[in-house]
Order: structure tokens, then C-alpha cells, then sequence
């Protein structure tokens, strides 16, 4: 587990930033193959796409310095200066998923058609993502005497020499497994809207119990639950009535 992967002259190779490009490209491309199957319109996905990018890095950052708030304020210039260190996944999610229902409003699109195309995609991009958190150490897990511990030795994030549970290749091989199901049901489902809200509800069951395996719990509580289990209960909730709704309608 080593963050710095090589050194190429004065550049060097970080495996989370590494990661992060590899599940962003990967997912625009299946983003775009499949817009091209389903004959949607193609000239939308690089700007919805750029978009919500720029959408989910900005509430990623945001959510984080909401968390971290006492810190943030005692040291705002270091929180801006390493402006590329420290994300909340759940804040990605929301303010990118709003920067695309927004630019579907603009452009008289329907959302969740869209909604459908791009989210299994998101998880295939937090897959690759939480590898790179395993590189780098961050999102630990609790210490463990199982033999699923692993150790770190070089980590500026988790505590070294110590076994702990790899909850970020859990969590990667999680948002793959979505991936593929929701890609599955997606053949399947006529129902604009299905796929979103089963990836909504998948990740927020997953995460929920996840959370009771981390070991980083600096990132903040209200109460028993830490900060991700209670917005996992709110998008769950959320999603639930999503669903209610549309019902109501349908009657």
C-alpha cells in the first residue's frame, strides 16, 4: 500500500489521484457507449458529464470542510492551499446529481432518463476511487485480529504497523458489484427513473453498514451515528419518498 507509485522526474505519480482519473475516465466512456446505444442524445453527455463533475468535486469539498469545521477555522489557508486533500463521497453524490438535474431543467432533458445512464457509471468511478483510498491509507477500517487484516507501514493516514480491516477494498468491490447490477437491470427496466433510485438505495444500505468498520472516526458524530450513516438514512429516506410519490401520481 504506497500512495507514491513512481517518480518521473520532478512529477511524481500519486495512486490516489491515479485512481481517481482512471474511475472518471471510465466512466465517461461507458457513459458515452451507452447514450450511443440507447440513441440518446450523444452532444449532451460531455457537458452534462463536466458539469457534474465540477458539481460533485466542489459539494465533495464542501461537505468535508462542513465536517471538519472547527479545524477548517482555525486554519483556513492550509484547508485552502491542500485543496486536493480530504472529500466526503456523500457530498459528491448529492451536489453532482443536482448539477445534472439542473443542466436537464436547462436544456429540457428528461433526468431521469439521465439519471439512469449515468449513475451506474458513478459507481463504477467510486470502485476505482476507493482503490486509490487504499493506497493511500485514508478511510480505514477498525484494528482486527481476523485474517482479513491488513497493515501499513508508510501511510500519512491510517495508523501504521497496525492490522486493520480494508474497509476501502470493501467498499470497492461493493461499488463494482452495483455497477453490474445496475447495468443488468437497466436491460430490463422500461421505467425511466428505476435504475437511479436503486443505486441511491443500494449505496446508502451499503455505506450505513459499512461505516460500522471504519476506524477513522475523526471524520465527526451526531449522536451514534457518524456523520455518513445519517445522510445514508437521509437519501435512503429521500429515495423512499421518490418512490411514494411517483406512485401517488400514477394513481
Amino acid at each position: 500500500m504506497k500512495n507514491e507509485l513512481l517518480h518521473i522526474g520532478p512529477l511524481t505519480v500519486y495512486g490516489y489521484g491515479l485512481m481517481i482519473a482512471c474511475g472518471v475516465l471510465a466512466a465517461y466512456i461507458t457513459i458515452e457507449y451507452r447514450a450511443g446505444k440507447a440513441g440518446m442524445e450523444k452532444e449532451h453527455v460531455f457537458p452534462l458529464f463536466l458539469w457534474s463533475l465540477a458539481g460533485g468535486f466542489l459539494g465533495a469539498k464542501l461537505v468535508f470542510l462542513i465536517t471538519e469545521w472547527k479545524y477548517f477555522v482555525r486554519d483556513p489557508l492550509n484547508y485552502l492551499i491542500y485543496f486536493s486533500d480530504g472529500f466526503v463521497v456523500y457530498g459528491g453524490i448529492i451536489l453532482g446529481v443536482l448539477t445534472a438535474y439542473l443542466y436537464c431543467r436547462t436544456n429540457r432533458l428528461d433526468f431521469s432518463k439521465w439519471a439512469d445512464l449515468c449513475l451506474p457509471s458513478v459507481a463504477l468511478a467510486q470502485g476505482f476511487g476507493r482503490i486509490g483510498c487504499f493506497l493511500a491509507g485514508c478511510c480505514y477500517g477498525k484494528e482486527t485480529t481476523s485474517a482479513l487484516g491488513i497493515t501499513f507501514h508508510h501511510s500519512e493516514f491510517a495508523p501504521n504497523n497496525v492490522p486493520l480491516l480494508p474497509t476501502q477494498l470493501m467498499s470497492s468491490i461493493l461499488n463494482f458489484l452495483h455497477f453490474f447490477l445496475l447495468l443488468a437491470i437497466s436491460r430490463y427496466s422500461k421505467k425511466p427513473g428505476t435504475v437511479a433510485k436503486l443505486y441511491l438505495l443500494l449505496y446508502s444500505i451499503g455505506r450505513f453498514l459499512l461505516e460500522y468498520l471504519r476506524g477513522d472516526i475523526e471524520r465527526g458524530n451526531i449522536g451514534p451515528l457518524s456523520t455518513s450513516q445519517l445522510i445514508a438514512i437521509l437519501v435512503f429516506i429521500c429515495t423512499m419518498c421518490w418512490i411514494l410519490v411517483e406512485k401517488q401520481k400514477k394513481k
